[in-house]
């Protein structure tokens, strides 16, 4: 996708080309990483204030959690977003084999990152976990399951992006496939560490 499409170089839109060609990738995905990380923020900053004031309750509903599991979670997803940027530096070094093999790497990391989740989920529900529970449950459930959701969204993108690194779709040149895949994986790894900050770590 031309991300510059539509624009004129001059004058007063000529800065958004300029704007996009500064940013990896597709400058379409990027905006909306823009639009979710505001979403993320506002459900951050709601929780944080209803946790404020509601301290002990959520203390208490926080160290039920299985952290063991969340601790696992992390692990996982860290490890696929550092594959993701070794696929990225990869790519860029004209080795579109090994690019492959990172984003195959990240996408098996993902997956077992949502099966542990799923696997989370289940075993939340089973001691009582529910949107209508408490506050915090209401919360937790919402925050990790719209993660979640985007943890399956970026899935399927990075195994087309594998599948055409290793078609040989992407050259040094020319991989803002991988770029704008990255930036989307990133976000999703980003917007896990500071959930399971707050709702794991943080007291």
């Amino acid at each position: 996708m031309n991300s510059t499409a539509g624009f004129d170089a001059r004058g007063a839109a000529g800065s958004a080309p300029q704007a996009a060609r500064e940013l990896p990738g597709d400058f379409a995905m990027w905006m909306f990483i823009f639009a979710e990380l505001t979403v993320f923020a506002l459900l951050f900053a709601a929780y944080a204030l209803a946790r404020a004031s509601h301290a002990a309750a959520f203390a208490a509903a926080q160290a039920a959690l299985d952290h063991a599991a969340g601790w696992g979670e992390t692990v996982l997803l860290a490890t696929s977003g550092w594959c993701v940027a070794r696929a990225r530096r990869a790519i860029a070094a004209a080795r579109a084999a090994s690019c492959a093999r990172w984003l195959l790497a990240a996408l098996a990391l993902g997956i077992g990152f949502a099966l542990l989740r799923a696997a989370d989920f289940d075993a939340d529900f089973a001691r009582g976990v529910a949107l209508d529970a408490s506050l915090f449950d209401m919360f937790y459930l919402a925050l990790t399951f719209f993660h979640f959701m985007h943890v399956l969204m970026g899935l399927p993108i990075l195994a087309v992006v594998g599948w055409r690194a290793r078609r040989g779709r992407y050259s040094a040149a020319d991989h803002a496939g991988v770029e704008t895949a990255g930036a989307y994986w990133h976000m999703v790894d980003l917007l896990w560490l500071v959930l399971f900050f707050l709702v794991y770590v943080s007291h």
